[in-house]
């Protein structure tokens, strides 16, 4: 199961060692951002490859033959170690190790504080931006364990083992603003807002911080995790956060987007007068 594969969180210095030999850098960031600065030797990864940009839901996991294309467009080998990054703490970077293990690439790892943190680490960056050699197109498959859809979140509901967790801002699951045509939270989610799980240098808040939060969410006890945000974007740091601690965890990637736009998800929102 790809929740029993051990993550690693690694220090800039730490990438800066590894061997080049069987080793991916994937920076997922704008195109623009990339020509502006990359680790060197890096390949990009655009967000928009990693959703299917189909509405409402627009991100859901892509076909597998989009999938494949992007791998096959870096230069990916199915023996790599993958090393995933971004410049925003997590978000766009936990959403491609989520894709990789969906597609049962369990060799991965995450480079803390991304770009920012590479900088600061006095390491040198890059300019420009150069076509790695594609490769032949991989065949891959699609393991759903890593994903929750609908009906998954629906069973999760009444279901005491799991817990479902809403990495939106507090604003959006009280219901006071919503990107879809309706308002609140799936009933019986936990809140916390997907920045508090990083501080103001885009890296992970201290490991047994990050445990102490989760117990007291009631993570750690769930046989069960699904974790979403609007766009399953923001929730890619929480898949993240969740593999690195070992739990059980699923991205809803229809999200906020899917359910707040479904006229027969139940919904609990707070702000509307007489509403528990």
């Amino acid at each position: 199961m790809y929740h029993q594969h051990p993550v690693e969180v690694l220090e800039p210095d730490a990438v800066a060692d590894l061997p080049e030999t069987n080793t991916l850098l994937v920076q997922v960031t704008s195109r623009a951002l990339f020509e502006q600065a990359h680790i060197p030797g890096a390949v990009l990864i655009e967000p928009g490859e990693l959703v299917c940009g189909i509405p409402p839901a627009s991100g859901k996991l892509p076909s597998a033959a989009q999938i494949s294309a992007t791998l096959s467009r870096i230069g990916y080998q199915p023996q790599q170690r993958i090393i995933a990054f971004d410049d925003e703490g997590g978000g766009w970077a936990g959403r491609l190790c989520w894709t990789l293990d969906v597609i049962g690439h369990y060799d991965w790892a995450y480079l803390d504080g991304g770009l920012h943190a590479w900088h600061a680490a006095g390491l040198p960056l890059a300019q420009g931006f150069s076509t790695p050699a594609p490769a032949e197109p991989c065949e891959i498959s699609i393991d759903t364990d890593p994903i929750a859809e609908i009906s998954d979140v629906m069973a999760a509901i009444d279901d005491a083992d799991s817990v479902i967790w809403d990495v939106r801002s507090a604003e959006e699951y009280a219901g006071l603003r919503s990107g879809s045509a309706r308002r609140g939270h799936i009933p019986g989610a936990v809140n916390l807002d997907w920045e508090l799980l990083k501080d103001a240098n885009r890296q992970l808040r201290l490991i047994d911080n990050l445990e102490e939060v989760a117990e007291s969410l009631g993570l750690l006890r769930a046989e069960q995790v699904i974790t979403h945000c609007q766009t399953h974007h923001r929730s890619g740091l929480s898949y993240l956060v969740g593999r690195l601690l070992g739990l059980n965890i699923k991205a809803f990637h229809g999200s906020w987007a899917e359910w707040g736009n479904d006229p027969n998800t139940p919904i609990t929102n707070p702000s509307e007068a007489g509403n528990p």
